[in-house]
């Protein structure tokens, strides 16, 4: 089942809503009382339940066609977006940062979360130097702590796409990267929430972004240093991960600091990440 927030008027806050095709139905024309997927996660299994047999029975071309609608980021008010750095030896290697000791774990800030074919201010009196970084983003489902291999994909909701960007001068100027990284509307998430169900295993997905015309990262998230399963076993131990929590897991290599001369974010730029299964996130970049 694919889910995303969208709303048919700008002024309207995005709503929970179920995708199926070229069209898209309300959860709430479906009985679905969560305005949100993290009320979804936040309410009883059989709401969840309820939903995913609605959705099964729709009809190809039943409710509004997504061409007059617009998306609000996949995931809304979640507990904690968490990033994982480095988790590409390709990326780790054209940042000349060391991945060996453990994952590399930091936060977003809610601020910074963004949607589909939303636009990203760029700005320009702090930083010249954005950069784009494609991962797939885990959604936790259920509250998870001490995960084992064995179960540690069971508690896993779904997967999105994220548009990791950072402004690469604060990076490397900070001890910290929660900052660089969360500028308002640099998370963006989305176009869509596509359920574990569908997405038996998360290490064969190929993802790709593209700068404006230019592809600057192909590469497959089998090439994680540390696997999704073991990411969450890993963090599970010193946290626990409440239903809702994003995890974007890393991004490949090919950013724009490692290229000569580098690849920055200006007016005008158009980043696309696209994820095998999931879909294609796009971003649109602006000068203030």
């Amino acid at each position: 089942m694919k889910l995303a927030h969208l709303t048919p008027n700008p002024d309207l806050s995005p709503r929970l809503a179920v995708i199926k095709g070229s069209h898209a139905v309300f959860a709430a024309e479906l009985g679905c009382a969560a305005k949100t997927l993290q009320q979804l996660l936040e309410s009883e299994p059989k709401a969840y339940a309820d939903l995913q047999s609605a959705a099964t029975s729709l009809q190809p071309g039943t409710g509004t066609k997504l061409s007059d609608l617009q998306y609000g980021p996949s995931v809304i008010s979640p507990p904690v977006t968490l990033a994982v750095g480095l988790n590409y030896s390709e990326h780790a290697n054209e940042l000349s940062l060391d991945n060996d000791a453990g994952p590399v774990l930091f936060s977003l800030f809610p601020n910074s979360l963004a949607p589909h074919n939303g636009t990203v201010e760029l700005p320009t009196h702090l930083t010249r130097e954005v950069d784009y970084e494609g991962e797939l983003g885990v959604i936790i489902g259920k509250e998870a702590k001490n995960l084992t291999p064995e179960n540690a994909l069971d508690h896993v909701f779904g997967y999105t796409v994220v548009n990791d960007l950072t402004a690469r001068n604060l990076q490397f100027a900070e001890p910290q990267w929660s900052r660089c990284k969360s500028f308002d509307g640099f998370t963006p998430v989305g176009p869509v929430v596509v359920t574990a169900d569908e997405i038996p295993d998360p290490q064969q997905l190929k993802i790709t972004t593209e700068f404006d015309d230019l592809r600057v990262q192909d590469s497959s998230t089998s090439f994680m240093v540390r696997s999704v399963k073991q990411l969450l076993v890993t963090i599970s131990q010193s946290l626990t991960l409440k239903p809702g929590t994003i995890i974007s897991t890393g991004s490949p290599g090919g950013a724009g600091r490692s290229r000569k001369p580098p690849l920055y974010l200006k007016d005008g730029t158009v980043v696309t990440v696209t994820i095998e299964k999931i879909g294609a996130l796009t971003t649109h970049a602006v000068e203030v």
